[in-house]
């Protein structure tokens, strides 16, 4: 009878070739026949036992024989998503004779390449798939998109309304005089339509209700679409508040996000390309930034009473012994610039980089308050795992579930993934090009700008430069000038004997600015004057994002704010006292004022476009 299918020959005394022939099978779903040549060869006879006992022989129904690397990769165009390989062999320059070589060396070394396969892949090696993968990534990442929108609905009106810190609306005023229509561009945001605090309080619902849908997995890719361009609004409206990396990077996993509904494979490795330049450039920037904290292993000695936001178990680990601090510094260098690249390579592999990754990640979660950064991070993480992987701890209902509204991908999900790629990653290499040597790469620049304005694709890189000290700005006020009552944050340092508290996944942000603003001069954060004016105007929306306000009955006369050295209290002062930090002051912050001080410049006081990405 005719030949309908390619049908692969190969050695059937052969461990390893036994081992890959499963393999293959699964992947390419009846679509190849596969015969030991111990009882195909008399089928044949062009082709001589010798060969077949060397390598394995493909042979398709026009009669073309295709043998070693060849077959292997000709055997691929018979499997969804990876004709790529068949491509390689035959279009890049030196790919084929390297694959033969490779070939030639390994199957006269059976032994070791078996030894090899095991230690990589494990002992049995099954197609990977990413329905379970994905359909789990997507019901966890609805979770943390509901959680920036709580926790962004709860401040909005505070930082962006009109009686908040930097009212949204004048400054898209502002915008659309000094940039014209070209303002809609570089700012794509549907407040144009309308910056109301109804507006922006109503958004944030509606972020709420669409996280909701990606959960229950309920109109999913609409939901992603909406859920990305509604958080891209609000990454303009919350202006400098909103400038900081894990914005950005919600951004870009969202965007991904929308196209893992298609089912392609092509979305699994740019998720995998993103945890990898998102961690690599974490580490290689500590490095290219020349700070002796991170190149004499010093820094952790200083990261958890200097960090932002320190959880209550930070001061326990500021006591740690240099030496294990030290460890630790190393460690986590370690784990940014070397287990990143094991994300490449095979499942084993892949996997210990995850694991490196989530031990890394739940250190940072136990010690630091980084809202859902560090989650997202670890759910990011999932990429570099398949199903089998899961499938051992993930419930059978559940497994049942994603199975059942799993998509079935298709050519025209490949064709869309595929363009995407073409797009992301010259992209990546750009933006680590660009951390490397600050320059773009050729014919990179403009595409990159092009970009820009989406945050599709990003740069990273946390604490390039460790704080050895702690500068803390506390607001004062007072009715008569002589008696000052603090303004107490919800969640940064001010009581010396409050501990620090819990706030993951909530994202505080004008207490994160504080921090950013005690570094740096009142020149440098205008915004500090836009606070104070709230302040003496008694504006509800901006109190509301403070712990308590010491002027129930109406606002005070004047305000202030003094800078202070604050550092976690040692074991024997905190037994003796019962305080968590002591404080020197270092001077005045912001002179005292009142009313009248700004009547003059109110007009003046809207913050200019802050493209700064902490």
């Amino acid at each position: 009878m005719p030949q309908r299918l390619p049908t692969l020959v190969f050695d059937g005394n052969c461990d390893i070739c036994r081992y890959w022939v499963a393999y293959w099978q699964g992947l390419t779903i009846g679509r190849v026949v596969f015969r030991p040549y111990q009882e195909a060869a008399a089928d044949f006879p062009m082709i001589s036992p010798e060969k077949f006992h060397d390598a394995i022989q493909l042979i398709e129904p026009d009669g073309q024989v295709y043998s070693g690397a060849g077959a292997t990769f000709r055997l691929l165009r018979n499997a969804p998503g990876r004709a790529i390989w068949w491509w390689c062999y035959t279009h890049l320059p030196g790919f084929a004779a390297l694959s033969e070589c490779a070939y030639a060396y390994l199957s006269r070394r059976r032994d070791l390449l078996n030894r090899l396969t095991r230690l990589l892949w494990g002992p049995a090696l099954q197609a990977e798939r990413y329905t379970l993968v994905s359909w789990i990534f997507l019901r966890l990442f609805g979770a943390i998109y509901v959680a920036a929108f709580a926790s962004l609905g709860v401040q909005i009106l505070g930082l962006s309304g009109h009686a908040g810190i930097a009212p949204f609306h004048d400054y898209l005023q502002v915008a659309r005089q000094v940039l014209g229509n070209s303002a809609y561009r570089y700012l794509p945001t549907l407040f144009w339509l309308n910056s109301s605090d109804a507006a922006l309080v109503d958004g944030t619902v509606v972020g709420v209700v669409l996280g909701l849908l990606v959960v229950v997995d309920r109109w999913t890719r609409p939901a992603l679409i909406g859920l990305f361009v509604l958080y891209l609004s609000y990454v303009y409206a919350g202006q400098g508040f909103m400038s900081f990396q894990w914005d950005t990077l919600l951004l870009e996993v969202g965007f991904l996000a929308i196209f893992v509904t298609g089912g392609s494979r092509v979305v699994v490795w740019l998720y995998r390309w993103l945890v990898f330049r998102y961690v690599f450039l974490a580490g290689i920037v500590k490095l290219l930034s020349g700070d002796p904290t991170w190149h004499n292993l010093t820094a952790l000695e200083y990261h958890f009473w200097t960090q932002p936001l320190p959880t209550p178990l930070a001061w326990y680990a500021a006591q740690l012994p240099d030496w294990l601090l030290m460890a630790g510094t190393a460690a986590a260098l370690a784990i940014e610039l070397g287990s990143v690249f094991l994300i490449f390579l095979p499942r084993r592999l892949r996997a210990a980089a995850a694991w490196c990754v989530l031990l890394l990640q739940s250190l940072i979660v136990l010690t630091g308050n980084y809202n859902f950064f560090n989650l997202l991070t670890m759910l990011l993480c999932v990429f570099l795992f398949d199903d089998a992987a899961l499938r051992r701890v993930v419930p059978d209902w559940l497994k049942s579930r994603a199975l059942v509204r799993a998509p079935v991908p298709g050519r025209t999900a490949t064709v869309i993934a595929a363009a995407l790629a073409i797009i992301v990653l010259p992209i990546g290499l750009n933006r680590i090009w660009q951390t490397l040597t600050r320059s773009d790469l050729p014919m990179l620049a403009t595409l990159t700008q092009a970009a820009a304005p989406f945050f599709i694709v990003n740069s990273y890189g946390l604490f390039a430069v460790m704080t050895v000290a702690r500068p803390e700005v506390l607001i004062e006020g007072s009715d008569d000038g002589e008696n000052w009552h603090e303004y107490v944050f919800r969640y940064k340092p001010g009581p010396l004997s409050r501990r620090a508290l819990w706030n993951i996944p909530h994202q505080p942000r004008l207490d994160w600015q504080m921090w950013f603003a005690a570094l740096g001069s009142l020149r440098e954060n205008p915004w500090i004057e836009s606070l104070m004016l709230r302040l003496l105007e008694g504006s509800p929306a901006v109190l509301g994002l403070f712990d308590s306000n010491p002027f129930a009955n109406g606002p005070p006369r004047y305000v202030r704010a003094q800078l202070y050295d604050y550092r976690f209290a040692d074991r024997r002062t905190h037994s003796a006292t019962g305080q968590w930090w002591v404080r020197r002051l270092e001077g005045m912050y912001f002179p005292q004022v009142s009313l009248a001080d700004f009547k003059p410049v109110r007009n003046e006081l809207i913050s200019p476009p802050d493209s700064d990405q902490r």
